[in-house]
């Protein structure tokens, strides 16, 4: 069950990952961070592989769990739940919100976006956030029926790669195009308490942090290279 609008307003959302390789990895490990988070006041975590969303579920059954699983194929640069099989098993895992690449990329196998979300509605009747660069796939997602958008793949995309997350500048527009009803999220780049604010405050529904919060390889890494200056 999804928590209404007036419990989710404005509530912080941590992304809660590892690397491939981190010892953070391992799925009690992602549960516990998770737990914490939940814990200490957030209105949901974001969680990927279908492993890690089980292992959080089992450990917190009533956490709002946004879920997606990150596949790589050779013929497309979409990466986050890219087709239907990874849309399934991050389901079936147990999680109340579908994250995927929302971008007009080409995706595996040239499955149509249009076509994977009018299935998602129709067999799961699952909720959908959608994962974007740009107001304009932004609006397209939700036309095609994402309930959530976020601006997760700004700044990671090849029209967007010449520029740094946050996002903050498409916010109001993004607010002012979508319909009250679709959930705006600002993700990617959101690392201080001042600049979640600054989100909220130019049209973010929630902010989403991942890093700043439970990137302990990354953040590791980050201070070394500050103090080896």
């Amino acid at each position: 069950m999804i928590p209404s609008n007036e419990q989710l307003d404005q509530g912080l959302i941590v992304s809660v990952q590892a690397p491939l390789g981190s010892p953070m990895r391992d799925p009690e490990v992602i549960a516990a961070m998770a737990d914490a988070s939940l814990r200490n006041g957030v209105v949901g975590v974001r969680l990927e592989s279908p492993e890690h969303i089980g292992a959080v579920r089992r450990r917190c059954p009533e956490a709002l769990i946004i879920g997606l699983w990150k596949c790589t194929f050779p013929n497309s640069s979409v990466y986050i739940t890219p087709g239907w099989r990874e849309i399934q098993a991050v389901w079936s895992a147990g999680a109340d919100v579908i994250a995927l690449d929302a971008t007009q990329r080409l995706r595996p196998d040239g499955q149509p976006l249009a076509d994977l979300i009018q299935r998602c509605r129709t067999e799961l009747r699952a909720p959908l956030m959608a994962d974007v660069d740009s107001v304009v796939n932004g609006v397209r997602a939700a036309d095609l029926g994402c309930e959530w958008v976020g601006t997760t793949l700004y700044g990671y995309t090849e029209e967007t790669a010449d520029r740094t997350p946050p996002a903050l500048e498409l916010l109001p527009e993004l607010r002012h195009e979508l319909k009250t009803s679709v959930r705006l999220i600002c993700e990617g780049g959101i690392a201080t308490p001042s600049a979640a604010r600054a989100a909220l405050e130019a049209g973010a529904d929630n902010v989403v942090v991942g890093t700043a919060i439970t990137g302990v390889d990354l953040q590791v890494a980050a201070y070394r290279r500050g103090m080896a200056g």
